[in-house]
């Protein structure tokens, strides 16, 4: 009964925004108008919520958005163990949020998953073609580089780039 609520409450209206605005060229005009429809449907309706082509959101009960936050074309959010999206927070071109783990036990590639929290904070902009892994907390201000691959947390005020990502250096408010 859980599962029919949520897929009837979240996930089709959801869908169906997506692949009705997806005939829309991703401008600046149709990026507001499907966040807009999108904000209806997520448990806070964020305010000024942007959202560009191909986005897939998973777990969409358990992702709580700020204002003024932009999804990039082919982002994609696993929020299965709760995401916290702070304000005025950029998500580039297919970055990849999971907060979940693929369990494996050796023989075994269908054990269960594990969910651990992500709290993305304030004015965080997050580059293209980067991964934010479960459990991890990206501070205010921060900046994670193209191609990183986020696996602990980025202190506020940082630069982190690589797999895994490392600190590169403080930034200045």
């Amino acid at each position: 009964m859980k599962n029919i609520k949520y897929q009837l409450r979240y996930a089709l209206p959801v869908w169906f925004v997506l692949v009705v605005t997806s005939l829309l060229p991703d401008n600046r005009i149709a990026i507001r108008i499907r966040g807009t429809l999108v904000a209806l449907f997520l448990p806070n309706k964020p305010k000024k919520l942007s959202v560009g082509r191909d986005v897939t959101l998973l777990g969409i009960d358990k992702l709580f958005v700020g204002k003024n936050v932009y999804f990039a074309k082919g982002t994609w959010v696993n929020a299965l163990g709760t995401v916290t999206i702070g304000n005025d927070v950029l998500l580039s071109p297919y970055v990849v949020i999971a907060s979940s783990v693929h369990g494996f036990s050796g023989k075994d590639f269908l054990s269960p998953s594990s969910f651990k929290k992500i709290d993305i904070q304030d004015g965080v902009w997050i580059a293209s073609h980067s991964t934010i892994t479960s459990g991890v907390n990206i501070g205010f201000g921060s900046l994670v580089s193209a191609n990183s691959t986020v696996i602990k947390n980025v202190p506020e005020l940082s630069m982190v780039s690589g797999v895994p990502a490392v600190f590169v250096r403080k930034l200045v408010k």
